[in-house]
């Protein structure tokens, strides 16, 4: 069933909470990957440096959805265990865990309401300068992984951006002091083991997660018809409304368990109280989902600006 009006309450999904062994099971695959990826990389040979490269570009994917549920308070039951791994993902993802809070939940918040979502915001429809228009569409059309680099700095690591869209100005005292102690580790570890020896570790396999994480990322609203305030007060959409401005991905089932079911996005909008590897157990396919490979078939069609910038009603793809 995939009508809106059949969606289950949120009361009748309340038993699906963190579960221990299975958050323990994700946070111990997550470091397994990451260290057999490194033992890989480091060894002699082309065939384990490029299994390692393989494996250490899931790794880096996986730390962004441990990331994402530990933010949420969802991996783990107890709020300092999800701080801690929270940290440590951070730290692997390329993102300070107290920028990733504020924002994502405004994002949460204002999900519809494309110009007061902080990680939607960047892509309200304006003029669009020749050279900007062409990275764009040569980024989009090579996989590039411009947009996934750009999410990451724009919104967790550009602070005096970031202050726009905090709800409490309070919290930039905590990002920025999170920003220079991951800045300060990211610089320690290139002192130890120099620049040459970590490009060649890390480099290609960050390059292939980050160009995963693209599609990944823009597949959830971009190109999807949103709201736009005008600076006007407005009413946050309840999460049971969000489905409409979300698209959700079909991906492999083994894939998809693994990612702790990330590709399922509107129902991580609809209950976001539910941890992500238990979202699949929801008896409700949203009417947003689609198969990966025709997604990305019928995006790559369009130019990076057409999908970036318009909506479906606009172009007419079905996407």
């Amino acid at each position: 069933m995939n009508d809106r009006a059949n969606a289950p309450a949120a009361t009748r999904v309340a038993h699906l909470r963190p579960r221990l062994v299975v958050a323990l099971a994700h946070v111990a695959g997550s470091a397994l990957a990451l260290g057999g990826g490194i033992a890989l990389a480091a060894l002699d040979g082309l065939l384990p440096y490029v299994l390692g490269q393989i494996l250490l570009a899931f790794a880096f994917v996986h730390a962004f959805v441990v990331l994402h549920e530990a933010g949420h308070n969802t991996l783990f039951r107890d709020r300092r265990i999800n701080r801690w791994v929270g940290h440590a993902a951070g730290f692997i993802a390329l993102i300070p865990l107290r920028a990733w809070k504020p924002i994502h939940a405004r994002h949460h918040r204002y999900t519809g309401w494309q110009d007061l979502d902080a990680t939607t915001a960047s892509l309200v429809p304006r003029r669009i300068a020749p050279w900007e228009r062409a990275l764009i569409n040569f980024a989009w059309r090579s996989w590039l992984p411009l947009f996934s680099i750009l999410y990451r700095v724009q919104n967790y690591w550009n602070l005096p951006r970031l202050r726009r869209f905090l709800d409490h100005p309070a919290a930039a005292s905590g990002i920025r002091a999170n920003i220079i102690v991951q800045l300060a580790a990211y610089a320690g570890l290139l002192a130890a083991l120099g620049p040459v020896t970590l490009l060649v570790l890390l480099g290609p396999a960050l390059l292939l997660s980050l160009m995963a994480e693209d599609p990944l990322l823009l597949s959830q609203h971009t190109h999807v018809p949103q709201h736009l305030s005008g600076g006007a007060p407005v009413r946050p959409f309840p999460p049971m409304e969000q489905g409409a401005f979300t698209r959700s991905l079909r991906l492999p089932r083994a894939l998809s368990a693994v990612l702790m079911h990330f590709d399922a996005h509107e129902l991580h909008h609809l209950y976001p109280q539910v941890p992500g590897y238990a979202l699949r157990e929801i008896a409700y396919r949203p009417p947003n989902e689609v198969d990966w490979i025709a997604w990305l078939r019928a995006a790559k069609r369009l130019s990076g600006t057409e999908f970036l910038f318009s909506n479906r009603n606009e172009t007419g793809a079905p996407v």
